[in-house]
């Protein structure tokens, strides 16, 4: 799996920062708990905010002690990959990538620094003299500027709803949370993957099993929501990047087809859900942009759904009887199907996990590790043998009871 390997822990670098500006792609929503009581003190929303970096979380006495609810900056420094961001963009491939691109170092410049060392992208006078550059992808990466909250959040007084509104962001809700990794984690400019840059595949529930946990998601149907939040964020955000190209070239076309494919067969399969329309062969900026908002709405719909065993064992099953879809034709490309079969081997892989609550780290189904195998890498993508296998994982699957 190392192409997935490779994908969680690749950072975006350019695209992000039209991204980023794009209020109406990117939307932070503050979704806030009924009205506090009258004796609690209350918290005026708050528009910007000040950065004061890791110097504002790490004492002993907030996030950098000892126990589960104070160790979270001793969590994201000693084993999170986050805090090496800034550090990768200081060794040989970063240096080497940079002489291709045409620029003097990778950590000295926005188009790779605005995902590997986000504080150089914000303005002089919103950073406190204790946010350093290289804190890499630090706290405030997630949680929002910290000035207009810092010292509200310790107090016995306040509830998470009067941390949201002063400013920290609700990572409560997976919309939000979505919204906040996608920009580094999805789209990536042609020529920085030419120049060596892993490719970049966003999948928010894989990636967030994966990260060494800080917070606890108590909603035991959070991972498949998780999951599908994840991929209609990315159908979207690479859906606006095609339609602000006027030449998409035939591998983006390729992974946008194979998400879209994918999330129409999920959509497919809820009722109470906005449905994806299945990609065709023409396509148009029109076409991406109705993507776009197709996407949007349904990543805000799962985002508030309960999707439960009821949906996720049905999708499986539904997901892993598409052999009869993996035939090249000239309306399929080996290209083509080989990105669906990545889109779909993840999805298999967070979906079985959410059906059988399977302990992160334990042995996978052999079936789904060889499926695996068969998308690690296009040049030894071979169609026949991947539908062999995926009738080999569909076997597996428990049947629905009668």
């Amino acid at each position: 799996m190392e192409w997935f390997a490779a994908a969680i822990s690749a950072s975006v670098e350019n695209v992000v920062r039209s991204v980023l500006c794009r209020l109406s792609l990117i939307v932070f929503a503050l979704a806030l708990a009924p009205s506090s009581p009258a004796t609690e003190v209350e918290v005026a929303p708050i528009k910007g905010g000040e950065f004061v970096g890791v110097f504002g979380c790490k004492s002993s006495s907030c996030h950098g002690g000892a126990g589960e609810k104070r160790n979270q900056y001793l969590t994201w420094l000693q084993k999170d990959f986050h805090a090496r961001a800034y550090a990768i963009l200081t060794n040989a491939r970063s240096a080497r990538i940079a002489e291709t691109l045409g620029i003097s170092a990778a950590q000295g410049g926005n188009r790779c620094a605005v995902c590997h060392s986000p504080f150089q992208s914000v303005a002089p006078a919103r950073l406190a003299p204790t946010a350093h550059s290289d804190e890499g992808v630090s706290c405030e990466s997630c949680h929002n500027a910290a000035g207009s909250w810092l010292r509200g959040h310790t107090r016995k007084d306040w509830n998470y709803a009067m941390g949201v509104t002063a400013g920290m962001r609700d990572l409560k809700s997976f919309y939000v949370r979505a919204n906040t990794c996608v920009t580094c984690h999805q789209n990536l400019d042609a020529d920085i993957i030419k120049a060596g840059h892993p490719e970049l595949t966003f999948e928010l529930d894989g990636q967030s099993v994966a990260e060494p946990k800080h917070w606890r998601d108590d909603d035991p149907s959070s991972g498949v929501r998780a999951w599908l939040v994840g991929q209609a964020v990315a159908l979207r955000e690479m859906s606006w990047a095609l339609s602000k190209d006027e030449t998409p070239d035939s591998e983006a076309m390729a992974k946008w087809k194979g998400l879209a494919w994918l999330l129409a067969k999920a959509s497919g399969q809820q009722t109470n859900l906005p449905v994806i329309d299945q990609p065709g062969g023409t396509t148009s900026a029109a076409v991406f942009t109705g993507a776009q908002e197709q996407a949007d709405l349904l990543a805000r719909r799962a985002a508030e759904s309960q999707l439960s065993d009821d949906f996720a064992q049905p999708l499986l099953r539904a997901l892993a009887a598409t052999d009869f879809e993996f035939v090249v034709s000239k309306e399929t490309s080996p290209d083509l199907l080989f990105r669906r079969a990545q889109r779909l081997v993840l999805a298999f892989d967070r979906i079985s996990n959410a059906v059988t609550s399977e302990v992160p780290g334990s042995a996978k189904n052999p079936a789904l590790t060889q499926l695996f195998e068969d998308v690690r890498s296009r040049a030894n993508f071979q169609v026949p043998r991947f539908v062999e296998h995926l009738r080999s994982f569909r076997a597996t699957i428990t049947p629905s009871p009668r």
